[in-house]
């Protein structure tokens, strides 16, 4: 049986990370859990952001490690999460900013079956 991956991505997602790539080069995406930045997904250049002890890989998506503070994660650790895009300002410093749009994360609760088939977590 297939892994459940913890994180997807949606094609309109992976066109704008299509674009960011080939701007900036390879990408990585961190979700806070602060209330600032912290209620959509954050994309910057590899290791812009500095990960740590209390991040985990949620996964991997469109080539891009996906990140998650460990407070968030306690809170969605029973969700499937889907990152999407949509039109409007995103937060901070997200390199999506100047393209007029904005990540988000869609999530669904993952099914009993597929609670006993999902893919690691990778600790810092």
């Amino acid at each position: 049986m297939e892994p459940v991956p913890r994180v997807l991505v949606t094609e309109e997602a992976k066109r704008v990370i299509d674009t960011l790539w080939k701007e900036h080069g390879a990408l990585m995406f961190h979700q806070s859990g602060g209330c600032c930045d912290g209620s959509s997904p954050m994309c910057y250049r590899q290791g812009q952001f500095r990960t740590g002890g209390s991040d985990l890989l949620l996964g991997e998506i469109h080539g891009c490690p996906f990140y998650i503070s460990r407070s968030q994660y306690e809170y969605w650790k029973h969700t499937q999460l889907t990152v999407d895009i949509t039109p409007g300002r995103g937060a901070s410093f997200s390199l999506e900013i100047p393209l007029g749009v904005r990540f988000l994360l869609r999530s669904r609760p993952f099914t009993p079956e597929e609670q006993s088939r999902l893919e690691p977590v990778g600790i810092l």
